[in-house]
């Protein structure tokens, strides 16, 4: 079946990504969403020209949706419409266990006459993030809530050393709960390793960014 990948440029929609494609279903693009007011991605804020990068080193055309925030979800829906004109019958999410967000998702496919696949629901959080370290994808940290996580751990790529830190600290290692966004630069569903730079640190008051580009 075809189908468009709800992609973030981090871990769990990427992890998704393969466990889609391994099942044998054929990607038409990647939905990204954009802040239409920032010109990067939501919530991994990815600039355009790294989200190019990803389409190039996974293979996918982009489809991306420009945003302010308050028609998100019209927004998200005319991108499935798009996609739909590529030949998706199907959307992958990368969610794992937020019911919220799965109710919203659900609904955007409904409006749209796509069905949808989540991969990765309802698995163990912890599972899922060993997973990706186990097979190999370089995650790096992008941005942080300073509450949950220093900003020292900015530009760090995740392994099993830095997830016994993390939980050490008390947060969900995973980072369902926004301790932490990441940008994923390799690993298997890549065809190539995006080529970036790692840049200065931004700090936005209650979180802090860097910039990887």
């Amino acid at each position: 079946m075809k189908f468009v990948m709800s992609y973030s440029c981090g871990k769990d929609s990427t992890l998704a990504l393969e466990k889609i494609t391994a099942a044998g279903h054929e990607c038409v693009g990647l939905l990204v969403m954009v802040n239409d007011n920032m010109k990067r991605s939501y919530f991994h804020g990815a600039d355009e020209e790294l989200m190019r990068k990803f389409s190039d080193a996974l293979g996918y055309p982009l489809i991306l949706c420009p945003s302010d925030g308050y028609d998100y979800h019209t927004k998200f829906e005319e991108g499935l419409s798009k996609a739909k004109e590529l030949g998706a019958e199907m959307v992958g999410f990368g969610d794992i266990d937020l019911e919220d967000n799965k109710k919203w998702g659900v609904e955007r496919c409904e409006n749209a006459g796509l069905t949808y696949i989540y991969p990765l629901w309802q698995k163990d959080r912890e599972d899922v993030l060993r997973e990706i370290i186990d097979s190999g994808y370089v995650c790096m940290i992008k941005s942080v809530d300073k509450s949950k996580l220093p900003a020292s751990f900015l530009g760090k790529a995740l392994n099993h050393t830095l997830m016994d830190e993390m939980k050490l600290l008390g947060i969900d290692a995973c980072g369902e709960n926004g301790e932490y966004h990441t940008i994923v630069t390799d690993g298997p569903v890549f065809k190539k390793p995006l080529d970036v730079t790692i840049g200065e640190i931004i700090d936005f008051g209650s979180h802090a960014a860097i910039d990887i580009g």
